[in-house]
């Protein structure tokens, strides 16, 4: 008997600054998408936030830019009549306005199953400093961190510069609350580089982190599920750099990885169990990438943050964790195909309305 194919809207390119690592990422994904299985729609949505069907993600950067765009949006002048026929949408659209709830708010209020976390653990995870508060309560590991609003920066600066010296030594690290991809993130190697990584941070978040550097490992964990979720193999990233910034992970690509990483038994263990801690301290549902630090003397192990739309190019860690772990890339698709499903099924069976 032959199965009706299951119609996925591919969302890629958005307004964030990760905009280019998004059509890799849908590139990959479009690439290793059963097609006997699946019938695509590839949407892709330019830097202002218009959205323009298109052959695929493969086409030239330059071709995907031109033509007609529309908007959903009732105010806009180039509003669409048109009625997408999706089971599900795939958003694959990293950083604010993808992976930050907006885009999943979206399809809550349509009402349409989607790909990926839901609106409150996208937001979550996307900030970085609600995390870090969320998994201390929890009281899982975390490194020892400060959080800035651009408002403090402006009117106390020498105060905070003098409280980073003091609290903070050399090496630290200075990142955006809500961006991915390392934009805007400066390692600190001398307190008289402190004001400029801030304010090259500032330039893409009104809040900001200022992070002790860790001396020791990069680890990554992928994790898959609902309400029941599971850990891949841990892999390491072995930065070329300094760390893994945005230009080693896109344009040079001279990191090495460990996949999966060199680890004792234990490791691996404490590493998923940190993993599903963390997702569940969220309330994550669909996929996320968990990354940690691993402290070079001590062996200690710190759970630094949660990605819940992960590269899925193909180096990226998410795929190829699960891939060394038994999920070969086309099956791992199919398996966060199914989880959008079933938790969209789930929701329509809840009370949404309450009559006394």
């Amino acid at each position: 008997m032959k199965h009706k194919k299951i119609n996925i809207a591919l969302l890629f390119g958005g307004r964030s600054a990760e905009h280019e690592v998004s059509l890799i990422s849908a590139t990959s994904i479009y690439k290793n998408l059963d097609k006997k299985k699946f019938e695509i729609t590839s949407i892709y949505i330019n830097k202002k936030g218009d959205w323009k069907i298109v052959e695929s993600p493969l086409l030239a950067a330059s071709t995907l830019s031109k033509g007609d765009f529309f908007s959903f949006l009732p105010w806009s002048k180039n509003v669409s009549p048109l009625t997408l026929d999706a089971d599900i949408y795939f958003p694959v659209l990293h950083g604010p306005y993808g992976e930050d709830g907006t885009i999943q708010g979206l399809f809550e209020m349509a009402g349409v199953p989607f790909v990926g976390a839901s609106v409150m653990d996208s937001a979550i995870s996307m900030d970085k400093a609600i995390t870090k508060i969320i998994l201390k309560a929890k009281n899982l590991p975390v490194v020892k961190h400060i959080i800035l609003q651009d408002q403090e920066w402006l009117k106390q600066k020498e105060a905070i510069l003098s409280k980073i010296k003091k609290e903070f030594p050399i090496p630290f690290f200075v990142k955006p609350a809500c961006l991915g991809s390392s934009v805007g993130i400066s390692k600190v190697k001398e307190y008289g580089e402190t004001s400029a990584a801030l304010d090259e941070a500032f330039r893409y978040d009104q809040k900001i982190l200022v992070e002790e550097g860790i001396k020791g490992r990069e680890l990554e964990c992928s994790v898959l599920g609902n309400d029941s979720p599971r850990a891949s193999l841990p892999g390491e990233i072995i930065p070329y750099r300094e760390f893994y910034d945005y230009r080693d992970k896109y344009i040079e690509g001279k990191t090495r990885f460990a996949i999966p990483a060199e680890l004792t038994s234990s490791q691996i263990e404490e590493v998923q169990h940190l993993s599903l801690e963390a997702y569940k301290a969220v309330s994550c549902s669909g996929m996320a990438r968990v990354d940690f630090f691993m402290e070079e003397k001590t062996e200690k192990i710190f759970v630094s943050e949660l990605n819940t739309i992960p590269g899925f190019t193909e180096i990226s860690m998410y795929p190829k964790l699960w891939e060394v772990s038994g999920l070969p890339f086309p099956q791992l698709l199919e398996q966060l195909i199914e989880l959008g499903l079933e938790r969209h099924k789930k929701k329509k069976r809840r009370k949404e309305n309450f009559i006394p």
